[in-house]
């Protein structure tokens, strides 16, 4: 290769990099601002209408741990809602997320938020195992816990929406008790099928010498009872729209219920803080998951 076309394939393949840094960089940022905002939607987050179990160990590490939100007010059905955050594998954690347990407690739902253990010293399927071990403790302690169990549905958002997709569709099926009950995944702007192999944001998340096709939930669906509805936003500059459409379309041909759903004027992030009872009423997210899961029990 003549030196000059040699000097700007490399100056090309540095744009490219500067490209992917800058926008890992700005994820970060949003990341890290998101953080201040969900500390003060919690702050401001109502006090009433539920009430909290807090640091319920499902397991014997450290990060085996859950918060419990019962509803003052149950509905017939006693759905149980069990919620996984995002953060690409490498950030959050529960304690983040009480108005998620707020808003749905007080419309007559049990949730359980879980934590799980991060990345890098955390990868793949670690999240998963956390996720299968927790929704077989929730079957197990059900008495213990006061719960019903019978119709759960799994609720994740971002790297979450991933999780709990993986949790059904995995390489390795995973032994779920009960899987039966479970009615129902929502996914919030979930990853289903890409490629991790250097991606800036979450390339530690993943074993980089196993290809994405053997990881992907997208490549390991199979006809079940389960419904999927598959949450987009608007302004999604972080999962790219293919995600959800290529996933609706597949378990769509293989005879499963699924759904896509557009969330307008919302982003990655601000997508799952517009469900808060503090904004909620200025964006459509929270009233069309309660849509889905009027859907699922009627």
């Amino acid at each position: 290769m003549p030196l000059k076309q040699f000097s700007s394939h490399l100056q090309r393949l540095k744009s490219q990099l500067d490209q992917k840094t800058a926008l890992a960089k700005a994820i970060y940022r949003d990341f890290r601002i998101y953080d201040l905002g969900s500390f003060a939607l919690n702050r401001m987050t109502p006090k009433s209408g539920y009430t909290v179990q807090r640091n319920i160990p499902y397991g014997l590490k450290a990060r085996h741990r859950l918060d419990l939100y019962k509803a003052k007010q149950l509905r017939d059905t006693q759905p149980l809602l069990v919620f996984v955050h995002g953060g690409a594998w490498m950030h959050g954690d529960k304690k983040e997320y009480h108005f998620v347990g707020e808003a749905f407690a007080k419309e007559g739902f049990n949730v359980a938020v879980i934590n799980y253990h991060l990345a890098p010293e955390h990868i793949f399927p670690s999240s998963i195992d956390d996720l299968t071990l927790a929704l077989n403790f929730l079957n197990q302690s059900n008495l213990k816990l006061n719960i019903a169990v019978e119709n759960i549905v799994l609720m994740g958002h971002s790297a979450g929406a991933f999780n709990v997709m993986s949790a059904l569709y995995h390489p390795t099926p995973y032994r779920l008790q009960n899987l039966q009950a479970i009615r129902a995944i929502i996914g919030l702007a979930g990853p289903y099928n890409f490629d991790y192999k250097g991606d800036p944001l979450c390339a530690d998340a993943f074993d980089q010498n196993i290809p994405y096709q053997q990881v992907m939930p997208y490549y390991f669906i199979e006809q079940n009872h389960v419904k999927h509805y598959l949450f987009t936003a608007e302004k999604d500059n972080v999962v790219g729209l293919s995600n959800s459409t290529d996933l609706n379309e597949k378990l769509l041909a293989l005879g499963n219920h699924s759904q896509l759903i557009p969330v307008p004027r919302v982003g990655h992030i601000t997508m799952i803080g517009s469900v808060s009872s503090l904004f909620s009423r200025f964006f459509s997210t929270k009233r069309q998951i309660l849509q889905a899961l009027d859907d699922v029990f009627k």
